[in-house]
């Protein structure tokens, strides 16, 4: 499918953003190399964004984003093709034959060079979700046997009915202390890739009603109404990395052009929140859950969620990339070019700061990295895209969740008739 994405009118600009976002890509691939084992492939939770990290856990939604991140390495000759080629070998065959697995899950937080449960995590299956698609986004690029077979077989065993727990929608976690967790993934949010790897498994598919009984409360924010169910924008960005959901829909909506929705609404409750943050604007925004000068802090809107202080995250709007990147690409731009002394470091920008009280976070998270690296990539030339989409599981959860092609609306709001080439196409041919 060709691009729908933006190609900036000004040259000059597109080229210093197509600059930027191999700047930005080079940079996560170095996390994801550095900071993993390389013998078990696992990434840490998150690092120094200088390097030099020593903390031992991993979390296997960031390994997920590594797995696809070496792809991306790979084909953009960020590393040597042939290492790239072995830690993709080694990563697989550890988390099938050597990490600890309940019922085909892994556990959320792991130890980085053993694969052992940390402290006491839980069992996520949303985490599990993203660490199969970049294990699929594996299976589909390289040409190793090892590889497909270890990837398939890994995706393969995964019991998607067990962690149903007896509902229609998937238990928000399990331990062997507590058992299933009451809560469940029951309303529209990233868990939209968690219902469609399980709708199309080989072994242990769900049933469609799954997909169908989510909630999908409606939003109405100004001039804007889309589906949204939580505040922090990455529930509409982390599905996208990997599932194509332009010009097409279910039953229920059109995924993509709501997500283009809801980064434009986000952009605006950004702008509207500049009378008291004189920090934010048009041109710098993006709030999502991130560091904090408090510590971890889930928070966004529309509507207001958690303690907002002028902090922006520069994952919100590099993981907005593929929806309104013109927008996008002017708030990267300008954070570096603003206050890259500050927040630019080996890594690319650290997970979070605040530009009023000069507060930075030391580290960069991996999933920020990851969703970072792989929604730059696809406004770039659309690969994470068109490799996952390649893999007949995908293909299968979306067929029985009811998708149909259709062609993209004509509202302003919606994703707009573009030209049909890539968002910085001049500047990043192959």
């Amino acid at each position: 499918m060709a691009s729908d994405l933006f190609l900036p009118d000004d040259p000059v600009t597109a080229e210093i953003d197509s600059a930027l976002l191999d700047d930005l890509e080079r940079a996560a691939f170095d996390f994801f190399w550095n900071e993993s084992d390389p013998n078990t492939g696992l990434v840490r939770d998150r690092a120094l964004a200088e390097g030099g990290d020593k903390r031992l856990m991993g979390s296997i939604a960031a390994t997920g984003f590594g797995l696809t991140a070496l792809c991306i390495g790979h084909r953009r000759h960020y590393g040597n093709p042939r290492e790239i080629t072995n830690r993709v070998r080694n990563t697989l065959h550890f988390l099938l034959t050597e990490a600890h697995q309940v019922n085909g899950f892994l556990y959320h937080f792991v130890d980085i060079h053993t694969g052992n449960r940390y402290g006491v995590s839980e069992i996520s299956p949303i985490d599990m979700a993203i660490l199969l698609c970049g294990v699929l986004t594996c299976r589909e690029y390289f040409h190793d046997s090892q590889i497909r077979h270890e990837a398939h077989e890994f995706y393969r065993r995964v019991d998607w009915t067990w962690m149903l727990n007896d509902g229609n929608s998937f238990a928000l976690e399990w331990t062997p202390e507590f058992g299933f967790s009451p809560l469940r993934w029951s309303e529209y949010s990233e868990s939209m890739m968690l219902y469609l790897l399980a709708l199309g498994s080989p072994r242990h598919p769900i049933p469609v009603e799954c997909w169908n009984d989510i909630q999908r409360p409606w939003l109405v924010y100004d001039n804007y109404r889309y589906i949204s169910s939580h505040a922090p924008l990455f529930i509409h960005q982390f599905s996208h990395a990997w599932f194509d959901f332009r010009g097409k829909r279910d039953k229920h909506t059109d995924y993509f052009g709501n997500s283009v929705l809801a980064s434009q609404a986000h952009r605006d409750f950004c702008q509207k929140l500049s009378s008291k943050f004189p920090c934010y604007s048009g041109e710098v925004w993006g709030i999502t859950s991130s560091d904090s000068s408090r510590g971890y802090v889930a928070w966004g809107g529309p509507p207001v969620l958690g303690p907002i202080d002028g902090t922006i995250v520069p994952a919100a709007s590099a993981g907005s990339l593929p929806f309104i990147p013109a927008e996008s690409a002017s708030v990267l731009r300008n954070l570096r070019g603003y206050y890259g002394h500050q927040i630019w470091k080996r890594y690319g920008f650290v997970d979070a700061f605040n530009p009023l009280t000069g507060w930075a976070s030391s580290d960069v998270v991996g999933i920020d990295v990851g969703i970072s690296m792989l929604m730059a990539e696809n406004a770039r030339s659309q690969f994470v895209w068109n490799t996952f989409m390649r893999s007949r599981e995908a293909q299968l959860g979306m067929e029985r969740a009811g998708f149909h092609e259709v062609p993209p609306p004509s509202n302003l709001y919606a994703y707009q008739q573009r030209p049909p080439r890539s968002l910085f196409a001049r500047f990043d041919a192959i």
